[in-house]
């Protein structure tokens, strides 16, 4: 050989090993890059949070002596806010605490307490009786050159006067908005419960008309009422008491005020301490003498009426708490105790994520509106600001994969609800159903997909004429080819509507179209040593079974109406709710069966074709030389020797099934549940993450879960794909022999 020639072959060689190694390795490290990259999306979620002191500065000697009742930041880390015994409001610079404007909200009366109602509102409680609804506002100005001050604004204060009775309120509270239902409530020393209420009711004519109620609550009377809250539109009123006891009534109609609970709330009688309302004004937040804080809310009871129950217990404190103070942005409370000491936890997912302390206890705490900063005062006069990082709070292990009790649920679920119209709803993160359906389309596909595509794999390769093969091997392998966004087009909007008006006849024909195959195959083997059907013995053998499919085809086509008419009254849908409590989805798991069956069927048809054709053609001669038939020869011989390929053919198909997108994201309903009924829909990870995607921003929660349901994905395929290569390896040196 020419020696030149041989050089160059070599070199070819060289080079061609070269270029496939780095192309190898190339695919492999983009693989492990693209895992690597969608991790560090879902990371933060696992993380803990973190604080950062901003501020630690005395009080201005302008406020030293007096007793701070209650302070406040805005969401910019600019201005902060305190409200003192004396009735002064100061607004302050949050890094230095200097003093940007003073306040004197007192007509010469003390103020006693203040309680934060929420977006910089608060409720002033004064020593003549007298409650006072204010707001607060920060506004940026800009003169004519430009330059940005802050105006410092009291907005809205409204004056509410005191009950017309001799004796003097223990505790006084405010609740709802001036001019709508604006609803004081007092607590007597009795323990009876006055609650006054002024509305304005405007007539056809647009003319309003003021018009005030009131109503005395006697079932207080001696149960000594250690706490009191109501909820923000004045419907609801909790009380709690010194034996451990919780009371609520409602009150949204003061001419028919109804008790709702009565209940020991501790068996050990602890005394409640504290009392709050968790954003959205369903859960109840319950501090108590032992440090124990626990959220309820109204669940139906056995007496088919809503009653509170304990949902949530969350990180206790080591001494009495004191004060609670709901987040304005999520489900997160913050709970102060007599050491001082504030702790911030998340009540759905029952994390701690924060403590507070300093040298000098604690005794006025609040969050900012949105939740990234902790503003307190202590003993000694001190603010300190935190900076709060706390991005994922409502994010756990077991709310994303466990079974949790969300808020007016009837018990705990696993949910995917990633969005509602309402300001204060709770996102709900499960990833449970969406694995779920991942599974269950999956199964159901494969189900329908794996017989079809084996049976004529084996045919084809092993019983079809050898002419006819050659063009049902290409036509089943262009199937591959049709986008799957046609066929789950074509699943949603054609082959959905055509089972809903015939699923009795699917049903029947799922049943008896198999059953016929087969007893056309047992008569067709009787059949089959007549002379003159020997010519349609090799190879064409469908030919004289497929005329019975389609009669059998027919024949429930055309029996399905009547039997729905007969058994089921004339409506399978209704039946099936009405008796098996199930309901038919027109996009359910059969549609899902048909059409990622119908786009899996060419992967696994093809490889499994590829392996059985791929046996040495002198295994079959030697088993039909000894006497075996074609189908023992196939059975024991073909098939194991083909059986690593069959499996990777199989395996490679779930793959497929799994990370469908399109099929699945038009055809299933996006029904996000736990279910294995037939007849409903089920949302995959893979259309989750489509669906989802668009409206997630970047950065939040929302979005980085979907990017965890992605390696989720990632990770359940590359499952599937190791065992398939552990399978197919060990089954590769089981039958190397042949």
């Amino acid at each position: 050989m020419n020696q030149n020639f041989l050089k160059k072959i070599k070199r070819n060689d060289r080079m061609a090993r070269w270029v496939i190694t780095a192309g190898g390795v190339s695919i492999i490290f983009s693989v492990i890059l693209i895992l690597f990259l969608i991790t560090k999306v879902t990371i933060p979620l696992f993380q803990d949070p973190t604080k950062e002191v901003y501020s630690r500065t005395p009080l201005p000697e302008q406020l030293q002596g007096q007793q701070v009742l209650a302070v406040g930041v805005d969401d910019y880390f600019e201005n902060s806010y305190l409200f003192t015994d004396r009735g002064t409001l100061a607004f302050l610079d949050a890094g230095n605490a200097e003093i940007r404007k003073l306040v004197q909200l007192s007509g010469g009366a003390q103020l006693n307490s203040v309680t934060a109602l929420g977006n910089h509102r608060y409720a002033l409680s004064w020593s003549d009786e007298v409650l006072s609804l204010l707001e607060l506002d920060f506004p940026p100005f800009f003169d004519a050159d430009g330059k940005r001050t802050i105006r410092y604004e009291v907005k809205d204060r409204t004056d509410v006067a005191p009950p017309d009775i001799d004796e003097v309120p223990m505790r006084s509270l405010l609740a709802g908005q001036p001019g709508e239902n604006l609803t004081r409530i007092d607590l007597l020393q009795d323990g009876r419960i006055l609650i006054g209420r002024e509305a304005v009711e405007t007539d056809l004519f647009g003319n309003e008309e003021q018009t005030l109620s009131s109503v005395s609550l006697e079932e207080g009377l001696g149960l000594g009422i250690s706490a009191l809250v109501a909820d923000g539109q004045g419907r609801y009123l909790y009380a709690g008491t010194h034996d451990g006891k919780l009371l609520s009534w409602d009150i949204g109609d003061l001419e028919a005020v109804e008790q709702l609970d009565h209940l020991q709330a501790f068996s050990d009688r602890r005394r409640i301490t504290a009392l709050a309302l968790v954003f959205g004004d369903i859960s109840l937040a319950v501090g108590d003498e032992k440090g124990g804080v626990s959220t309820w809310f109204p669940v139906v009871g056995d007496s088919g009426k809503f009653q509170l129950k304990k949902i949530h217990v969350l990180e206790p404190h080591r001494s009495a708490v004191t004060a609670i103070s709901p987040s304005q942005r999520d489900k997160s409370l913050l709970s102060l105790d007599e050491d001082g000491i504030a702790y911030l936890d998340h009540m759905t997912s029952e994390r701690h994520l924060l403590s507070f302390f300093t040298d000098t206890p604690l005794r006025n705490a609040a969050l900012s509106v949105r939740g990234h900063a902790m503003i307190a005062a202590n003993d000694q006069g001190q603010l300190s600001l935190w900076k709060v990082d706390n991005p994922h709070p409502e994010v756990s292990f077991k709310t994303l994969f466990g079974s949790v009790w969300y808020e007016s649920y009837p018990e705990p679920d696993r949910v995917w609800q990633s969005s509602s119209g309402s300001d204060d709803f709770e996102a709900k993160f499960s990833l449970a159903p969406l694995i779920f359906g991942t599974l269950k389309g999956t199964f159901y596909a494969m189900i329908f997909a794996i017989p079809l595509a084996l049976g004529g794999a084996i045919y084809t390769s092993q019983f079809c004429n050898a002419r006819f093969r050659q063009y049902i091997k290409p036509t089943v392998e262009i199937m591959a080819a049709i986008p799957s966004v046609i066929i789950g087009f074509l699943a949603a909007l054609w082959l959905a509507p055509l089972i809903e008006d015939r699923i009795v006849s699917i049903l029947l024909g799922v049943l008896f179209v198999p059953l016929s195959f087969v007893v056309a195959l047992v008569i067709w083997q009787a059949l089959r040593r007549q002379d003159f059907l020997k010519r349609f013995d090799r190879g064409y053998e469908f030919l004289m079974i497929l005329p019975v499919v389609v009669l059998t085809a027919a024949i429930v086509t055309v029996a399905g109406p009547l039997v729905e008419q007969g058994l089921f009254g004339g409506n399978f849908q209704l039946w099936l709710y009405n008796e098996a409590g199930m309901r038919y989805d027109q996009r359910n798991s059969i549609i899902i069966a048909f059409a990622l069956g119908f786009a899996v069927i060419p992967i696994i048809f093809t490889i499994a074709e590829d392996a059985l054709s791929n046996v040495p053609p002198s295994l079959k001669a030697a088993s039909l030389a000894m006497g075996a038939s074609r189908w023992q020869t196939v059975w024991r011989v073909m098939l194991p020797s083909a059986s690593p390929g069959i499996f990777a053919a199989i395996m490679i198909g779930l793959g497929r099934a799994i990370g469908e997108t399109m099929i699945v994201l038009m055809a299933t309903g996006n029904t996000p549940i736990i279910d294995m009924n037939l007849f409903n829909g089920m949302r995959p990870l893979s259309s989750n993450i489509a669906v989802e995607i668009p409206e997630a921003p970047v950065g939040g929660t929302l979005y980085r879960v979907l990017f965890l349901s992605a390696v989720i994905l990632f990770a359940m395929t590359f499952a599937f794909n190791t065992i398939a290569e552990i399978v197919r390896q060990r089954l590769r040196v089981k039958y190397g022999r042949f």
